[in-house]
């Protein structure tokens, strides 16, 4: 007796016109499903970015340390001056770039992922949510890198490490959540107009002059409202804290931002799913 073949019924009725719990429901089940494939691309991937290099795994930390030292020189130098940051400034610096560096990555990767898999999203059919997982490990393993060595680092110039150190992987770990979700909302225009994916780096290090990566927040005036709307400053401040037993005063907008990024996350990934078929389309 031969086994039955699973039959799949396709209608004309759109998926969004269903119930959102449904839709929730099968976004989860498909990103289940679709988790194998996305940590074989992530292997994949990781291992072609390193094979080829002299330096290997250590490029995913020499761009922020090279910022870092930058900033070093030019405030040890007197060229520039940096007000109070509640800490050692080396701490501060090497600290703000590498959190800032997890976000520009996460920023950018739903649309290079997108961008590197147009050859095989037109001619095989596979969960699409395997791209963006992939991405995500794969910002995931260049973050726990930046981490470890950024530790012995902070350890090297004073930083005592107290309990809430252990907390410190998770400001990491929202940086990559705020960058993802923003990234995974503009992803369909970006998989059409490729001026998205190449203004993207440009803005950030724009911005990276107006959130408290480098420079404290200011004490008065219009730049301080600025960084305080900024949405990346409850990340990096309450991540600092983690990391050395600050006072956590930012505790409840860090939880607030992301919260908001885990929303927009949800409603971006929504849209990827619904504009996919459109856009493969138009690879074609």
């Amino acid at each position: 007796m031969t086994d039955k073949l699973k039959i799949t019924v396709y209608s004309a009725h759109r998926e969004g016109k269903k119930g959102v719990l449904h839709n929730l429901k099968m976004m989860l089940s498909d990103a289940k499903s679709s988790n194998g494939l996305a940590k074989q691309i992530a292997k994949r991937d990781i291992s072609a970015m390193y094979r080829q290099s002299i330096l290997g795994i250590l490029w995913a930390f020499i761009i922020p340390l090279v910022n870092a030292l930058i900033w070093l020189y030019l405030q040890g130098s007197g060229m520039i001056k940096i007000s109070d940051t509640g800490m050692a400034y080396p701490i501060y610096v090497f600290s703000g770039t590498m959190l800032w560096q997890i976000f520009v990555e996460s920023l950018q990767s739903p649309i290079q992922q997108v961008a590197a898999s147009k050859s095989i999203l037109a001619k095989l059919n596979f969960p699409r949510e395997s791209i963006i997982l992939a991405g995500i490990y794969k910002n995931l393993f260049n973050a726990s890198i930046k981490v470890l060595i950024l530790l012995p680092i902070v350890f090297y110039f004073g930083a005592a490490p107290t309990w809430t150190i252990i907390f410190f992987p998770l400001g990491n770990l929202s940086s990559a959540v705020v960058g993802n979700a923003i990234e995974l909302l503009l992803t369909p225009i970006g998989t059409l107009f490729t001026d998205v994916g190449r203004i993207i780096p440009f803005l950030a290090q724009f911005l990276m002059f107006f959130a408290p990566v480098v420079f404290a927040i200011p004490e008065s005036g219009l730049g301080k409202v600025i960084f305080e709307f900024n949405i990346m400053t409850p990340i990096l401040i309450t991540t600092r804290d983690f990391l050395v037993g600050g006072n956590l005063d930012w505790l409840f907008y860090f939880f607030m931002v992301n919260i908001g990024s885990v929303l927009v996350f949800i409603f971006g990934w929504a849209i990827y799913r619904i504009t996919m078929p459109v856009l493969i389309e138009r690879m074609n």
